[in-house]
């Protein structure tokens, strides 16, 4: 890939670790903690591509949603526990970031590669993440969805970079841990950096069309 002039990151999942708030109250859920973690993702992104799908008078903030699809996972594995309830979702608004992430944005830094995140969460959850992992003074930017009021992979989503930076996609690399959200970016002309941390299928036919990395040390490599 050749040199980008800006490096657009997914936050949760890409940026941001988040099975953390549920490791951290692993003992307290039990030894089926991360299957808990797992249906807790999907539940919260279903939740965003159906709102997004039933229009404009349906949307929700991704904090409410986070906190539906928890409500939700805790009757299906009957977690009756409400402290732990509300632990969980404060864990959530502070997820620590990965530990390759500060880093590789000092490096992008140096190399004078404009650094921002473009996000579901909305603006608080945001900013309560990025100031607990340590990354806030290592961001140019901080995008939300809220911004156009629908979630990813919807293209005006997308288009808030260009808005924010005056980039054409082509000049930028989106890097994602989601292979549908890697898809949106593609589909908008960005050139995509996909990190398969868990090793998992192609997808939408991503595989060399893409970078994709084990995680995010190797980034810098790839795009600058």
């Amino acid at each position: 890939m050749a040199k980008v002039r800006a490096a657009i990151f997914d936050a949760y999942g890409t940026v941001l670790d988040i099975h953390a708030a549920m490791r951290a109250h692993a003992a307290r859920i039990g030894p089926d903690w991360e299957r808990v973690s797992q249906d807790w993702r999907l539940k919260q992104l279903e939740y965003t591509w159906v709102r997004t799908l039933a229009g404009p008078a349906h949307h929700r903030d991704f904090l409410t949603l986070t906190r539906e699809a928890l409500g939700y996972v805790a009757v299906r594995h009957e977690i009756e526990d409400q402290a732990l309830l509300d632990d969980l979702l404060a864990s959530y608004r502070t997820c620590p970031a990965y530990t390759e992430v500060p880093a590789m944005l000092k490096e992008l830094r140096s190399r004078g590669i404009t650094r921002a995140i473009l996000s579901n969460g909305e603006p608080g959850m945001l900013a309560d993440a990025m100031a607990a992992g340590g990354v806030a003074p290592l961001l140019d930017a901080v995008l939300s969805v809220e911004a156009v009021g629908v979630f990813k992979p919807d293209p005006r989503v997308y288009d808030l970079v260009a808005e924010r930076f005056n980039f054409a996609p082509s000049d930028m690399a989106f890097v994602s841990s989601n292979a549908w959200d890697a898809f949106g970016a593609l589909s908008h002309g960005f050139r995509v950096c996909w990190v398969n941390r868990s090793g998992q299928p192609d997808e939408y036919e991503l595989r060399g069309r893409v970078v994709e990395l084990n995680d995010l040390a190797g980034l810098v490599a790839e795009i600058a």
